[in-house]
């Protein structure tokens, strides 16, 4: 993770706790995980209000819009601010105008937590989006997907602090894993890995996502929307994004631990290592 000492201390309170370890008793302080109300606007208009962990949110807007479709490229954005308020932070986007009507027309009063799937879909269309399927041919062994979880949870420095929040990472194609975002909630960290990613100009084809919560509908929904051919998660996934990974053409690989791994969909993408 890029974020700064300063980022990490805007993300973490301190609170008095008491320990119980067994029959001994400690007064202390713990580190516990900062969740604010972001609200998101465009051009002016509140569009969506998340729970998130407050920082890289530049990084989450972007990453929100594109994969949400709400943008069709960076270049759309002209303008983020990111604004601090006494019930939350505001981060005002000005974007192009093509981008702002086909919003309106769109518009849903969306009000996100933390966990949430399809909250705030006012019709069964909005809900349900069905991106084009991915085109990247990015191929990974076993062993490369075990060692890039293992490189993330390295990189988690708020998890290590607190143990409350999720990661997405990206695999490059040689298996190092040198970006990652966190968060309190697993949309908002894998929002944050596209807008950073976005930022950086990087290839979604050439490489992997790498996250540390189920696999859901929209994981696979904001992956494909984003090109990203290659999902692996250390929990579950559902049926719905099994079947929208199979739609899609993503590879969705479930329950990475050390040494195992299950294939959910779309396997052509693992390299099968000879024995």
């Amino acid at each position: 993770m890029n974020a700064s000492t300063d980022d990490e201390r805007t993300a973490l309170v301190r609170v008095p706790v008491e320990k119980w370890d067994a029959d001994q008793h400690t007064i202390c302080e713990d580190d516990v995980a900062e969740e604010v109300p972001v609200a998101l606007e465009y051009n002016g208009i509140s569009h969506a209000v998340m729970l998130a962990s407050p920082y890289d949110l530049e990084d989450f807007a972007l990453g929100f819009s594109l994969s949400e479709g709400i943008l069709k490229d960076k270049s759309e954005l002209y303008d983020c601010e990111v604004v601090p308020g006494c019930e939350g932070i505001q981060v005002q986007m000005r974007i192009a105008t093509e981008r702002f009507v086909t919003l309106k027309d769109k518009r849903r009063n969306m009000t996100g937590r933390t966990g949430c799937g399809l909250c705030g879909a006012e019709t069964l269309e909005q809900a349900i989006r069905h991106p084009q399927a991915t085109v990247g041919h990015a191929m990974f062994s076993a062993q490369q997907i075990y060692a890039g979880m293992k490189a993330m949870k390295a990189q988690q420095r708020l998890q290590k602090h607190t143990g409350a929040t999720h990661a997405a990472a990206w695999m490059n194609l040689d298996g190092s894993v040198d970006l990652v975002r966190e968060d309190v909630g697993r949309h908002n960290a894998l929002d944050k890995l596209i807008g950073a990613m976005a930022e950086d100009k990087r290839d979604f084809t050439q490489g992997a996502a790498l996250i540390t919560s189920r696999a859901s509908y929209e994981m696979v929904q904001k992956s494909a929307t984003m090109g990203i051919g290659f999902l692996a998660a250390i929990s579950a996934p559902t049926s719905l994004a099994i079947q929208l990974a199979d739609e899609t053409n993503v590879t969705l690989i479930g329950f990475v631990r050390d040494q195992s791994h299950v294939v959910y969909a779309q396997a052509h993408r693992l390299i099968r290592e000879s024995k």
